[in-house]
């Protein structure tokens, strides 16, 4: 595999061809200022140490070493292998509403932008922790599977949205009984399950499977995204909102008491989420009153940096320009390299 460490260097190679212009726009004018002087083949008699082929050599050398050295401040890298890691933290697993009612605008931009901005938030701060990703509504899928990758975590995290599930709803149940299957065998190792809903058309008994978690040594924390006041669902690309079947707007409304209820079940806390800080804090806050323990994960590494051989060759070319005179050096007249 390879890649560069920093592609924005590479805009520096945009500077080769602007170069090599002046370059050519120097010997035209040169070569019109020899003209007025008399003809070429009187002038190279009188002038036999000036070198035709040595300028351009020495411009040509100068040109690969700027190249080389705008790739070597890019840091390029090559190669990955399988290597294994041990941290010390927790494994998490991030289970987030996507029904529809998750397009609300009550917490701005809208209950899934603000859940993405949280979680994102939290991913930064998850340093040595495994986290898993989860979605669901009216059923449950498996978005990412538990990872150290906090960029891939991150990566996954932005392209959920609402309605990506067919069956709508909130069923939590179903979300906390798929979310134990992603948890590893390890019984020494602190484990919690994330729910982000608005908890409204609740679905399934998830009080009754919080409970369940418990049991295995899981908790479960809530954050309920959403206000009392609820707000209409719009429409994606257009400016209507979704009604019931009589017509009217529907409005939905963040249910705060069955939240409550099944954090409490899943010995865990509830937080509300609105426009400030306060619920990541917060959630932060809790997970590390967990107790962290060594975890071990197969990952892969890109590594060997490549930026030394080029400095090398870099350096070489430099000496090689500095060493070569643009006029005949008279020690070397019946030398012909150029």
């Amino acid at each position: 595999m390879f890649k560069f460490a920093h592609p924005e260097f590479l805009y520096g190679l945009l500077v080769i061809p602007l170069l090599v212009g002046l370059f050519y726009y120097s010997l035209a004018k040169k070569s019109k200022r020899l003209k007025r002087l008399g003809d070429k083949k009187m002038l190279a008699m009188l002038m036999p140490n000036v070198s035709h082929w040595r300028p351009r050599v020495k411009f040509y050398i100068l040109l690969v070493a700027i190249a080389l050295s705008v790739f070597m401040m890019a840091g390029p890298q090559f190669g990955s292998k399988l290597e294994k890691i041990k941290r010390t933290g927790v494994e998490l697993v991030l289970a987030v509403d996507v029904s529809n009612s998750m397009l609300a605008e009550d917490v701005s931009p809208s209950r899934m932008d603000r859940t993405k901005h949280l979680l994102s938030r939290l991913i930064d701060e998850l340093k040595d922790d495994k986290v898993a990703l989860l979605v669901f509504a009216g059923e449950s899928d498996v978005h990412m599977p538990m990872t150290v990758d906090g960029s891939s975590a991150k990566l996954y995290l932005n392209s959920i949205h609402p309605g990506m599930l067919a069956v709508q709803g909130t069923d939590i149940a179903s979300a906390l009984q798929l979310s134990m299957g992603l948890f590893s065998q390890s019984k020494e190792t602190s484990k919690s399950i994330i729910v982000i809903t608005d908890g409204e058309n609740h679905d399934g008994d998830a009080i009754a499977m919080a409970k369940q978690v418990v049991e295995k040594g899981i908790t479960v924390n809530v954050m309920g995204v959403g206000t009392a006041q609820g707000a209409p669902i719009p429409i994606a690309g257009t400016s209507n909102f979704r009604r019931d079947k009589d017509g009217n707007v529907v409005v939905t409304k963040l249910n705060e008491q069955m939240c409550q209820e099944v954090a409490s079940a899943g010995n865990g806390v509830y937080m509300h989420v609105d426009n400030s800080v306060t619920a990541v804090n917060q959630l932060k806050e809790e997970l590390d009153k967990l107790e962290k323990t060594e975890m071990e994960q197969m990952v892969y590494t890109e590594y060997n940096e490549q930026y030394d051989v080029i400095g090398w060759i870099v350096f070489v070319l430099l000496l090689l320009e500095v060493l070569l005179l643009e006029r005949k050096n008279p020690l070397f007249k019946n030398f012909k390299l150029f």
